[in-house]
Formats: structure tokens, C-alpha cells, sequence
């Protein structure tokens, strides 16, 4: 019996919407990109694209614990010397609200081909508006996400 491998043609793809509104960015981007893999489906492949596409709303709603919004950096550099800036989450956050969300969801997906190509499925939006109403997406419930009241 030989192992079965899933063909791209195999592939259902689904459209999620989570709302990112008091969830903890951590929490909800380790759930969400378990989805972009597709580790939810029981044909699960690591070398496939298996996943489905994930609409992120209300990305300037989501929170930290502890006080890491001071702490944790975010570095770039433009490749010339001494050209290394660094911002605070809470910085990003303010300007924007996407880009922290969606590099955390970059950092938990694999590195090369196929984690580019799975990171393109991701749709971040600050505000509760997006424009794929059209593709019917359905809530995504991260009821372990939300964060605890202080």
C-alpha cells in the first residue's frame, strides 16, 4: 500500500472571517495560520497547499497580554550601513494595524515556496469592512483566543 499524497486538484478551498476584536494576537494568529496550512482537514500534507483563505477584520482591535506592546520590536533594514530602525509593537499598531498581524501570522508559517505562496491567502483589514462579501466567508470561532478580562 503506498502512501497517499493529495493532488492540488484535491484541494476545497473555504473563505474564514475571524474578527480580531479583543483577541490575543499571539492566540489567534497560531489559530489562523493552522487554517492558511490547511492542518484542519484530514488530507493534510505538509509539502501541499492545502489551506483555506482567511479574512482578518478589526486587526486594530487585537491585543497583547502583559505589557510585550512595549517590548517587542519590529526591525528593518534597507541594507545600507547603520540603516537598521527598530519600531515597538505598539508603534506599528498605531500606524499600521495590518502589518503587525500579518507578520506574526509570517512568522508561524514555514519559511520558502510554499509558505510565500500560503501567506497570499491572508486578507487584513484595520476596520470591520472587507471587500470579499462576494466569496461568502464564514465566521471562524476562536473562542481560545479571547483574551481575559484584567
Amino acid at each position: 500500500m503506498r502512501t497517499y499524497s493529495p493532488k492540488p486538484s484535491d484541494v476545497v478551498r473555504a473563505w474564514h472571517v475571524v474578527d480580531a476584536d479583543g483577541l490575543v494576537l499571539g492566540r489567534m494568529c497560531a489559530e489562523v495560520a493552522r487554517v492558511l496550512r490547511g492542518k484542519h482537514k484530514p488530507l493534510f500534507a505538509p509539502h501541499v497547499d492545502m489551506g483555506d483563505h482567511v479574512v482578518i477584520v478589526n486587526a486594530a482591535k487585537v491585543v497583547m497580554t502583559s505589557d510585550k506592546a512595549g517590548k517587542k520590536h519590529y526591525y528593518r533594514h534597507s541594507g545600507y550601513p547603520g540603516s537598521l530602525t527598530s519600531r515597538t509593537y505598539a508603534e506599528l499598531l498605531a500606524t499600521r494595524p495590518e502589518e503587525t498581524v500579518r507578520r506574526a501570522v509570517r512568522g508561524m508559517l514555514p519559511k520558502g515556496p510554499l509558505g510565500r505562496r500560503t501567506l497570499k491567502k491572508l486578507k487584513v483589514y484595520a476596520g470591520p469592512a472587507h471587500p470579499h462579501t462576494a466569496q461568502d466567508p464564514q465566521p471562524l470561532p476562536l473562542a481560545g483566543a479571547r483574551a481575559h478580562p484584567a
